[in-house]
């Protein structure tokens, strides 16, 4: 991390903030499957991923490449419509950019979006998980690198990494709206293949409930800068070994489909109540 990446997110802060909008309150990544949320934006403008400087387009099929601009309930959001990922060949600098660009954009609550692989037992493809935990297996850390104490600090807490605040929020969202979620801790690995029947039992020991390969390197950016996050896991499919059939990105992508309108409901309500003090009590 150095100087050079301050300029990068700051110009592309710049290239944002020409566009005319209000500043964002609340930043939304939304993983597989996730995307059509970003058709609930209010007063919507897009601006396509290489319109802003360092962002690279996305090659995974279900990430549109478009950063949001707009209003969920009078809320102004910043909507990432798809995310680069690791296993693309982008270094964790580069995938973590966008966060680091919503937060100095003035985004303070961000919630990650993301389709996972279910190791849990009683996880089914079509439920929710809140993420409560991770368990960073990526073989890397965003952080690694000069530091730019403009940036946050050199040895972030990451005891609480997803708040426990926002966290009750949406499990009342949730139960609120009859849609089945759970807390559980996310496992990242660095794709792209699936995992194998072996790597899901070491998983399963170390105490992970879904497995993806994303997500993670975002919540370490996210804490380092101060915001105050929520993820949000949709499982899509059984980690390999949890039943006997394969899987394939088609499955993920179908899943998310099926539960479109589910997830879109979720995160509106979640977002109308994030910015209100007294959201849990109303809920």
């Amino acid at each position: 991390m150095s100087l050079n990446l301050l300029g990068t997110v700051d110009e592309a802060v710049r290239a944002i903030l020409a566009r005319g909008r209000p500043a964002p309150l609340v930043g939304l990544v939304l993983g597989s499957g996730w995307g059509e949320f970003a058709d609930s934006v209010e007063n919507a403008a897009a601006i396509p991923y290489p319109e802003i400087p360092g962002f690279p387009s996305p090659a995974v099929p279900g990430h549109a490449g478009r950063l949001i601009l707009g209003q969920i309930d009078h809320t102004p959001v910043a909507v990432l419509q798809g995310r680069f990922h690791f296993y693309e060949g982008h270094d964790l600098t580069t995938t973590t950019l966008p966060v680091r660009v919503l937060a100095r954009l003035g985004v303070q609550k961000l919630i990650l979006t993301a389709a996972t692989g279910g190791i849990r037992s009683d996880l089914q493809p079509g439920d929710f998980l809140c993420i409560s935990d991770h368990l960073n297996l990526m073989g890397a850390n965003p952080l690694r690198g000069p530091h730019c104490e403009e940036l946050g600090a050199r040895f972030p807490d990451m005891s609480q990494v997803y708040s426990p605040h926002l966290r009750k929020m949406a499990l009342q969202a949730a139960e609120r709206l009859g849609l089945i979620m759970s807390e559980g801790v996310y496992a990242a690995l660095p794709g792209p293949s699936y995992e194998t029947p072996a790597e899901i039992r070491m998983l399963r020991t170390l105490g992970a409930d879904v497995v993806g390969m994303s997500t993670v390197p975002e919540a370490i950016v996210a804490r380092q800068m101060g915001l105050e996050v929520l993820g949000l896991a949709l499982v899509s499919n059984a980690a390999a070994g949890v039943t006997d059939q394969p899987i394939d990105h088609a499955e993920v992508l179908a899943a998310g489909n099926a539960a479109a309108g589910r997830m879109n409901g979720l995160l509106n309500l979640i977002v109308k109540n994030m910015m209100t003090r007294s959201a849990i009590s109303e809920l």
